[in-house]
């Protein structure tokens, strides 16, 4: 039996270990458990591990006492770090959600702690682990496309809206959407062209669309544009545009910050630029909706191009110099679009201590450094220059 230390016990540490990883290791246990919501946590586990978890207080006792064979961090994302850092001190299996840090000051020290650290991390990052994702990497490795020279990635989230009306997740949780959202696609980006960004210039837009000027604290259940709104649930229902159901803050009230504060962002945009030379665009949007949803990349060199999106599960190739095209369809209904899985494979590899290549804790300050000079990138209107994790 592995015995499992949740740090933070949310929807995604909850959806993860209860569904793929459970599949996986049947005989997983959660043992103990750091989270301040004992009675919402007790409520969402299963059978089996409701009757034996502990709740601990902190780090030390859930390692010591609790005697977990690995552990999963889970928590609130301006919490990752904090909690990374105190478990660099053990010789002890990580799973890591993303991102990493959310700040410069977090990143740093997480590249310092972890240079001499026998504490063996996997990064959250299901899309570069993701089947189709690989299979990319693997035909551009091949020659696809002859020396990758440009990249196109895009995300079109189509449950955006989610960083809007939710009240936890805000912008000192989240840290902007590049830190939320690209830290995935830059890690896959990074990945499929083999190569770290080094320079970035970034724009985005902020309350444009969600935040505005009604007043703080309205709810739909207590405004009298409900008729109208696009946001109310009745009409998210009626729409079928998604998004709770249920009463919900409003999105275009105070409650989101503001240009001065922060808050997330509507839309945001990237130019980057590889160690390799190479040049790539990334955006993203996140008031998109229905079937308007796309994720994936346009890669080109002079020998030919190849595009993928995870949302069709499929990737096309065309070959410049000949007069062949391909399409390759991948299979539905994974999650994460088959990351998760190669995820809990991958965590259960390093639980029984195997070595594991992807994505490790330097993968995931990659990624960091350039979700955070994106940040920069776009207040400071400028290039920003990525810092580079020294191992």
């Amino acid at each position: 039996m592995i015995k499992l230390g949740v740090i933070g016990f949310g929807r995604r540490a909850g959806g993860l270990i209860n569904g793929t990883f459970r599949k996986t290791v049947p005989d997983m246990r959660i043992t103990g458990i750091i989270d301040p919501d004992e009675k919402g946590v007790r409520s969402r586990l299963l059978e089996e591990d409701r009757e034996h978890v502990v709740f601990y207080g902190s780090v030390d006792d859930l390692i010591r006492k609790g005697k977990v064979d690995a552990v999963m961090v889970g928590s609130l994302c301006n919490t990752h770090a904090a909690y990374a850092l105190q478990l660099a001190c053990y010789d002890i299996p990580l799973f890591l959600e993303k991102p990493v840090a959310t700040t410069m000051k977090q990143a740093m020290a997480l590249e310092k702690a972890f240079r001499k650290s026998k504490c063996h991390v996997m990064v959250s990052f299901p899309l570069r682990v993701s089947p189709l994702c690989r299979m990319v990497r693997q035909m551009i490795k091949n020659g696809a496309v002859g020396r990758p020279e440009h990249i196109l990635a895009f995300n079109y989230v189509n449950y955006g809206h989610g960083y809007f009306d939710h009240p936890s997740w805000n912008y000192a949780i989240t840290g902007g959407l590049f830190l939320q959202k690209a830290t995935h696609d830059f890690d896959a980006m990074m990945y499929v062209m083999d190569s770290p960004i080094v320079r970035v210039a970034a724009m985005q837009s902020c309350g444009r669309i969600f935040g505005g000027n009604k007043p703080s604290g309205l709810r739909c259940s207590t405004c009298s544009g409900t008729e109208t709104c696009p946001e109310s649930p009745r009409n998210r229902a009626r729409n079928q545009s998604s998004g709770r159901l249920t009463d919900h803050i409003c999105l275009f009230s105070r409650d989101h910050g503001s240009s001065e504060n922060g808050m997330d962002e509507d839309s945001s945009s990237a130019l980057v630029e590889f160690a390799s030379g190479a040049q790539g665009v990334y955006t993203q949007v996140f008031f998109s909706r229905r079937d308007a949803s796309a994720r994936g990349a346009i890669i080109s060199g002079y020998n030919g191009t190849v595009n993928f999106d995870w949302y069709k599960n499929e990737i096309h190739r065309v070959r410049h110099h000949e007069p062949f095209s391909d399409t390759i369809k991948a299979d539905a209904g994974l999650g994460h679009f088959g990351g998760d899985q190669n995820l809990a494979d991958g965590f259960l590899d390093l639980v029984k201590g195997k070595k594991i290549t992807f994505p490790t804790i330097w993968e995931g300050l990659r990624s960091v450094y350039a979700c955070l000079a994106a940040k920069e990138s776009a207040k400071q209107q400028k290039f920003v220059f990525v810092r580079q994790a020294k191992r």
